[in-house]
């Protein structure tokens, strides 16, 4: 850390001697970052094993594919089992319903708007 009494010009004048020396890696070095790289151009340059299944895909794997993998089939197969759980087991008819909720104070035609009520002026 530099002496907190320096002024502007000897702060310079460190950074001048600092640009001054110019620090050039050594041969050593520079030889074994060649030989590092010519190892892996060496590495990439060689030739893959061709995979076991080189043939043309099935439909179920398009399928797959085209929805977004496993994971993603595996979502659309649970909304779709609920989907039908739903609708084997559903809640009954509506109007019980929103009387057990609501009382009989408001019938199953009070919840749902008709045309009539957004027609209406005034």
């Amino acid at each position: 850390m530099t002496d907190p009494r320096m002024n502007d010009h000897e702060i310079e004048a460190l950074f001048a001697a600092a640009r001054a020396e110019r620090a050039e890696p050594s041969a050593a070095l520079m030889a074994r970052i060649m030989d590092d790289a010519m190892i892996a151009a060496a590495e990439a340059a060689a030739p893959r094993p061709v995979a076991a299944q080189t043939g043309r895909r099935g439909l179920l794997a398009v399928l797959v594919a085209a929805i977004g993998g496993w994971p993603a089939l595996a979502g659309v197969a649970t909304a779709g089992v609920f989907g039908l759980w739903i609708g084997y087991a559903g809640p009954g008819d509506v109007g019980t319903l929103t009387a057990t909720i609501l009382g009989s104070a408001y019938g199953p035609n009070d919840l749902v708007p008709s045309l009539d009520t957004y027609l209406t002026e005034g």
